[in-house]
């Protein structure tokens, strides 16, 4: 009677897979398992396609061992060790498992035997296969890397949305082709986001309202399409190899929580430093400079993004504080008049720390610091003198430096290769030395080259171009000013933070000062001085006394203090230690608390100036004691011979 069994292939790359080696493999099992009286019904013959022999996870071998566990099955077929696994350990695994099972593996190129002899040899195979995939892949790696060092477009494989891969041929080494209809596409989605500053959702949204299909011919967009098109440097021509590398997975994210934090793979895709990355040049669709401004604006957009922002201001995402390089986020306390915000330091708040706040930076009046910025802001861009020098700087500098100019060299060079050798096979037919099928073989791929060459070309025209109008724009920036100077207080909150966030990188607050950083240079005021510090004396005009307008009190604590050092401090005391009790009346910097007990007063008074300490505040001597309060006090005074009012 014939035994139940499973034939169980594998192959690991695609081009095994075009070549059938798989069916090879079954064949073969097949053929065993008629001549040895194995019968194998056809949906138990499992084949892994495309799949890596260092990995478990596999849907052949996943149905296979369902299969072996299920009990249905007396023996598993496979080709070779290799072919269930690449990895010793692996093979050992599956082979105590299936034995478990009480099934019986069998290897058509192993020995048959069950003697210690044969198992060894087996074990050897094991090793011997790790030991050869790990060379393969060592050798792999290296040759790739050789070869993009090279500059060769074929380490790549495929080409990003805008170009078409075209592979190694007998007479040219493979390249990318521009596909003009999709270069229009990539070209206004990066003027849309330099220039319109629209967000990825908006693009992606605009994509797919105007109905333009994708590389598979959707007409969906995603966010991460638009995303990875912004970022992919190979359309300001120079694609990269090796930017990305497997680590072990340094998180878990949501998805694998609820898997109950257990990966499908312990690996994970991150990006390697951009020193590391090998260039491979490749016809460019857009200027270096366009790529710049939209890898920049990726980064602004990292600090600046609305999408978790209730109601914007003008310095979001640029407040830096001096003390401990922690931003300042946005606050309010409110009056008896008027509601009061203020910008606060993240590391000043305790609760967010175990030990306590780590910078004592008191919080800053929003609306003062927001005009006061303002103000320097539209002094800065009205001095003539000073954008001039400006302009003139960067005009030279892209005067002086062209990074197409070696490209099209390149490009000049590669054409005039490409005509010569158009000339020789013209020749050759001509003298009879090539036929003319094998002109006509030859001939096309080498037009291919020249019109791609050429349409690289007409795009470093452009770049071109492009850089004359940004100077033309540049120049007239005297009317931008103008306009500038007539509504700077007129401007809505949204424009001022793109004008502002052209120029300043960032603002530190200190203590007692406020510093600039922005892209417009000018003359140091001082030693070591990164930008215009202002002082109080400039914000407050003629008065340069101890007063500061930004924090209003110079010997009172502010309102914005009190209200973080005491009002919530004393609730959250309220809750927890009162027994008894408790009456808080405070105006300004002036606090009257009643209590029932005398002990819960004495230990409110201790906590109460050991929390003030850790803002810079203390209590002031001839104001601060403990009395006696209620109905009996003047009469127990009198009891105890005339006390003092402060005495308890």
């Amino acid at each position: 009677m014939n035994r139940p069994a499973a034939i169980y292939a594998r192959v690991s790359s695609d081009r095994q897979r075009e070549n059938h080696t798989i069916a090879s493999q079954t064949a073969a099992l097949t053929e065993y398992a008629q001549t040895h009286g194995y019968n194998v019904p056809p949906d138990w013959v499992f084949q892994d396609e495309g799949y890596s022999g260092a990995i478990l996870v596999r849907p052949g071998l996943e149905a296979l061992r369902d299969l072996a566990a299920e009990g249905q099955i007396a023996a598993v077929l496979v080709y070779s060790p290799d072919r269930l696994s690449r990895k010793y350990a692996y093979q050992i695994l599956l082979s105590e498992e299936l034995s478990r099972c009480g099934v019986e593996l069998i290897f058509l190129k192993a020995p048959a035997g069950a003697t210690p002899e044969d198992q060894l040899l087996v074990q050897f195979q094991g090793m011997i296969a790790e030991y050869e995939r790990t060379q393969i892949a060592e050798r792999c790696r290296r040759g790739k890397r050789h070869m993009a060092q090279r500059g060769g477009v074929n380490v790549l494989s495929g080409a990003p949305y805008g170009y078409r891969y075209v592979k190694k041929s007998d007479t040219s080494t493979a390249f990318y082709e521009i596909i003009e209809a999709e270069a229009k596409v990539v070209r206004m989605v990066y003027e849309i986001y330099t220039q319109q500053r629209l967000s990825i959702n908006a693009i992606a949204r605009l994509l797919n309202e105007r109905g333009i299909p994708t590389r598979t011919g959707g007409s969906r967009w995603e966010r991460s399409t638009v995303w990875a098109m912004l970022r992919n440097p190979a359309y300001c021509g120079t694609a990269c190899y090796g930017k990305t590398e497997l680590r072990p997975r340094q998180r878990i994210t949501r998805p694998l929580r609820q898997r109950k934090g257990i990966p499908s793979r312990d690996s994970a895709n991150h990006e390697r430093p951009r020193s590391e990355w090998i260039q491979i040049p490749v016809p460019a669709l857009v200027s270096e400079e366009m790529f710049a401004l939209a890898q920049e604006q990726l980064e602004m957009n990292k600090k600046h993004s609305p999408r978790r922002t209730a109601e914007p201001t003008l310095l979001q995402g640029v407040l830096v504080c001096e003390q401990c390089g922690y931003g300042l986020y946005r606050c309010s306390t409110r009056t008896s008049r008027h509601k009061l915000h203020y910008y606060r330091c993240l590391g000043s708040d305790g609760y967010r720390r175990l030990r306590g706040p780590v910078c004592m930076n008191r919080p800053i009046r929003q609306d003062y610091l927001d005009q006061l910025v303002w103000n320097e802001i539209i002094r800065l861009l009205d001095d003539p003198a000073l954008i001039q020098s400006e302009i003139d700087r960067r005009r030279a500098i892209a005067q002086n430096t062209d990074p197409f100019r070696r490209r099209q060299q390149e490009l000049r060079r590669e054409q005039v290769r490409i005509e010569k050798n158009s000339e020789r096979l013209v020749t050759a037919y001509q003298e009879g030395l090539v036929t003319l099928s094998q002109l006509r073989q030859r001939m096309p791929a080498l037009q291919k080259q020249t019109r791609a060459i050429e349409s690289e070309l007409r795009s470093l025209d452009i770049a071109a171009v492009d850089e004359a109008r940004y100077l033309q724009l540049a120049e007239s920036l005297a009317a931008f000013r103008s306009k500038l100077r007539a509504r700077a207080n007129t401007l809505d909150i949204a424009v001022r933070q793109q004008i502002l966030r052209l120029v300043v990188k960032e603002v530190l607050v200190g203590t007692d000062t406020i510093t600039l950083r922005h892209s417009i240079p000018i003359p140091q005021s001082g030693p070591g001085s990164i930008g215009p510090t202002v002082t109080p004396s400039s914000v407050t005009g003629s008065n340069s006394g101890p007063g500061y307008l930004l924090r209003s009190g110079s010997q009172l604590a502010s309102v914005g203090d009190l209200h973080y050092a005491y009002d919530l401090w004393v609730n959250a005391w309220r809750r927890k230690q009162d027994r008894g009790c408790v009456i808080v009346v405070r105006y300004a910097d002036d606090i009257v608390m009643g209590f029932e007990q005398k002990t819960t007063a004495q230990q409110f008074l201790e906590e109460l100036r050991e929390r003030l300490g850790k803002f810079g505040l203390s209590f002031h001597p001839e104001k601060t004691r403990l009395i006696r309060f209620g109905r009996f006090a003047a009469e127990d005074r009198g009891d105890r011979g005339g006390m003092k009012a402060g005495d308890v």
